[in-house]
């Protein structure tokens, strides 16, 4: 079956649910992609997994896409080992009650993948007997992978390279640009941001003076320039300092000439 042909028969199963069948992808990496409602989400899964021409016995992952205030597509990739196609499953759950039903009655093999994505995103899967910490330690708070958490390691930390991020090799000149998941000075938090970690002269909350640019002196304008002494070059090619010995006067050890033996060998 093609891509498209998988997605509308994926469709035409969970009918009358209203869903959506697209591809993503091309060429071999093409996949039908269907979005479906929360509440039809196991319903799909299940579709996909007991109707014997999408045959999609293997469950391959899921997770989730924070899209801010649309809410977090949760997201799962199904794959039949008879049939070699693939359907990628999505359901959009809002951000002030993410919630969707547990797949792992459907396959087991979601429970990880299900607790994983609860920790990250705080999504809840309702039907779900383990949501307990999978990755992260069980006194931390928040959810990383959702785009409103600020990395506060890198508040807190200074930047570890010997130059900031986006300074020139000669410093100063530019300022730095912010590491990633570090807000704006006065965009986070009730303290004032540590040194450095706001950037260079971002207001009076946070960052650390410029470096002041390194003085070049003037490159004299063309034809100001005096002309040139040559000294004196010696047998060797070196020049010699004004008033300083020659290659005539140095000893043989220092690359002067042997001295004359009168033909005595």
């Amino acid at each position: 079956m093609t891509p498209e042909e998988v997605g509308q028969r994926l469709v035409a199963l969970i009918a009358p649910v209203e869903a959506t069948a697209t591809v993503s992808g091309g060429q071999v990496h093409a996949r039908a992609t269907v979005d479906v409602p929360p509440h039809a989400w196991r319903a799909a899964l299940l579709a996909a997994r007991d109707d014997t021409e999408l045959a999609c016995d293997y469950f391959d992952w899921l997770s989730a896409v924070d899209e801010l205030t649309d809410g977090f597509d949760v997201v799962a990739h199904l794959w039949s080992t008879a049939h070699r196609h693939g359907v990628l499953l999505r359901a959009r759950v809002s951000r002030d009650t993410p919630t969707v039903d547990s797949v792992v009655a459907v396959y087991p093999g979601a429970a990880w993948h299900e607790r994983e994505t609860h920790e990250m995103f705080g999504i809840d899967f309702a039907g779900h007997a383990d949501l307990l910490p999978l990755l992260l330690p069980p006194e931390f708070e928040g959810h990383p992978l959702r785009k409103e958490f600020v990395l506060a390691s890198r508040v807190a930390k200074p930047w570890p390279g010997a130059k900031e991020p986006g300074e020139s090799e000669a410093g100063g000149g530019r300022r730095p640009i912010r590491p990633p998941g570090v807000p704006a000075p006065g965009e986070w938090g009730v303290v004032p941001t540590p040194a450095g970690a706001g950037g260079v002269g971002e207001g009076p909350r946070g960052g650390t003076p410029a470096r002041p640019a390194r003085e070049r002196p003037a490159r004299p304008a063309p034809g100001a320039r005096g002309p040139r002494t040559p000294g004196e070059a010696g047998s060797t090619g070196e020049s010699a300092a004004p008033g300083g010995p020659t290659a005539e006067d140095r000893p043989a050890s220092e690359g002067g000439p042997a001295p004359d033996d009168g033909g005595r060998a």
